[in-house]
């Protein structure tokens, strides 16, 4: 299933959802306001996770950068084989996207023995899930998951607190804990199918939609028990990943390894869009906890302008090429 039919992009302006575009004139909304860690949970107050993930484990100090990649004019297999020459090894994530009734896969065969398969699976309403009508559907995906005999990340229902996708709080009748039952159901399920190669992957965004305090991203979390990675996405206009990711990483560090599911960031020219992966290696190095980091790399998405990719510049290459090279992130 192509990723111009699932994505709702959690861009800081707009999303890139249904007919919506974005502007650079947008006015950025504001942070959604959370309570703040209570003392316990404040940053530096706890070490960080040192181990974990499920079946696809996390190393501290081994950061494993990958990408969505869907580039204009390329299929998947040779924009991935243009990444792998261009860095000069193999994504560690490779990120696609499955709509709910989509038949998931066994084996990619683009998907190298160095590289592990994140699926990005999306989610129908709450109902459709908690009322048992999709038990089967669920067992099948499971059962395939099961028959792939690798670890695999399994992000199902990304960005669950914004307003444009049917599987968000806000579509759900603010029911955030309709979210976390189906979240639940699913696990159980794919447990009890034998798919215990799935490493779970949770992801809101970093910033909610409607910035109220019931949709704030904490109450949309399964529980210990049912998430091997906390993820959180991004796609920057104005903020620096500290903006984006601190609170993320200081509510969730000292019990996960968390993952940067998806990320990019707009180009304003110069040197804008390199400084900012720059920023972004830096950041990512300052927090130990972060085991992942995926980028969103595409120039094909029906309702944008913007140019995500990795190579929009020479300058930009370079930067994620010296981000690609350094030591931490060749996990």
């Amino acid at each position: 299933m192509k990723r111009r039919s699932l994505l709702g992009l959690s861009l800081a302006a707009v999303p890139l959802a249904g007919c919506e575009q974005y502007r650079s004139d947008d006015e950025v909304p504001p942070v959604v306001s959370h309570p703040p860690p209570s003392a316990s949970e404040a940053p530096g107050s706890l070490p960080p996770v040192t181990e974990g993930g499920g079946p696809v484990r996390f190393k501290q100090g081994a950061v494993m950068l990958g990408a969505y990649v869907d580039l204009k004019g390329m299929g998947v297999n040779a924009g991935i084989d243009l990444r792998r020459r261009q860095l000069g090894r193999p994504e560690r994530i490779v990120h696609r996207y499955y709509s709910w009734t989509d038949p998931l896969p066994v084996s990619l065969g683009y998907v190298s023995g160095k590289s592990t398969l994140m699926i990005s699976w999306r989610g129908p309403e709450y109902k459709d899930v908690n009322g048992g009508a999709s038990d089967k559907l669920i067992a099948r995906a499971a059962k395939r998951m099961a028959q792939r005999k690798k670890p695999t990340l399994m992000r199902w229902a990304w960005d669950m607190n914004r307003d444009f996708y049917k599987w968000g709080g806000p579509g759900n009748n603010r029911d955030t804990e309709g979210y976390i039952q189906a979240f639940r159901r699913i696990h159980r399920i794919f447990r009890e199918e034998g798919a215990d190669n799935v490493s779970w992957v949770w992801s809101p965004n970093w910033n909610s939609r409607p910035a109220e305090d019931w949709n704030a991203f904490t109450n949309y979390y399964p529980g210990d028990e049912y998430v091997d990675w906390a993820g959180v996405s991004g796609f920057a206009q104005a903020h620096s990943p500290g903006d984006m990711f601190d609170e993320f990483y200081a509510t969730y560090s000292s019990r996960k390894p968390i993952m940067i599911t998806e990320v990019s960031v707009v180009d304003r020219g110069g040197g804008t869009k390199p400084e900012w992966i720059a920023a972004l290696r830096s950041w990512i190095k300052a927090h130990p906890a972060v085991g992942a980091s995926v980028w969103f790399d595409t120039d094909t998405h029906p309702s944008s302008r913007e140019n995500w990719r990795i190579d929009s510049s020479a300058a930009s290459l370079a930067a994620y090429k010296a981000m690609s090279n350094d030591p931490v992130f060749t996990g």
